[in-house]
């Protein structure tokens, strides 16, 4: 990864108790777990990593609700 980028990310408690007892049983930190699942999660979906040009693409429309919060 040569440019990265801070966000914020907010999880529920259990979930993130999870995730890192996961990276852990791994032996990654919880950032390269969350890294590695969003990279695999985006091919299983169908997404292409990168494009020729270095830009990302969308080879297929990715299916459900991006928000699911309550209106």
């Amino acid at each position: 990864m040569s440019d990265e980028v801070r966000m914020t990310l907010r999880l529920p408690e259990d979930l993130r108790d999870r995730l890192r007892d996961h990276a852990k049983s791994e032996r990654r930190s919880l950032n390269s777990e969350l890294v590695y699942m969003l990279e695999v999660g985006l091919r299983a979906a169908g997404v292409d990593t990168e494009s020729s040009d270095g830009d990302s693409t969308v080879s297929v429309r990715l299916r459900g609700n991006p928000d699911s919060s309550p209106a």
